[in-house]
């Protein structure tokens, strides 16, 4: 489990294209894609900068059901979401928040935690496909 439940891989790719690839992927995968946020442009917007950095917001209620079934407050951090990013050296990176770190976080128990492991283990493989480190 991550320590700061938060797990990151490097990416092959640009933000731009790792997030494309990431719908591509969720898609395929028949998942809901409910938002894309484009940071860097928020921040152009207020006549600053930001590095390369776009949201998604992904899921499927089918997934994320139990887990609020067994503690609703759970919610706070569902759907699901992953972070695109440019640091400092140019190199891009993608981010999520390990399933595990969530049951944890808010207690979760037996009653989801097959949704729990299937979160964990889709993500993984949705991250590796966008990145370009695996298949879907």
């Amino acid at each position: 489990m991550a320590k700061n439940g938060l797990i990151t891989v490097q990416s092959r790719f640009g933000v731009t294209e790792t997030i494309d690839r990431l719908v591509e992927t969720v898609e395929r995968a028949g998942l809901l894609v409910f938002a894309r946020i484009d940071h860097a442009a928020g921040a152009r917007s207020v006549e600053t900068s930001l590095r390369s950095t776009q949201l998604l917001i992904f899921g499927n209620p089918k997934g994320g059901t139990p887990l609020m079934q067994d503690r609703q407050l759970a919610g706070i951090d569902l759907p699901v979401k992953a972070l695109a990013w440019e640091d400092e050296q140019g190199e891009i990176w993608l981010s999520y928040n390990d399933a595990r770190w969530l049951a944890e976080r808010h207690g979760l128990g037996d009653a989801s935690r097959n949704a729990v492991a299937a979160i964990a283990d889709g993500m993984d493989k949705v991250i590796a496909a966008a990145a370009g480190a695996g298949q879907f």
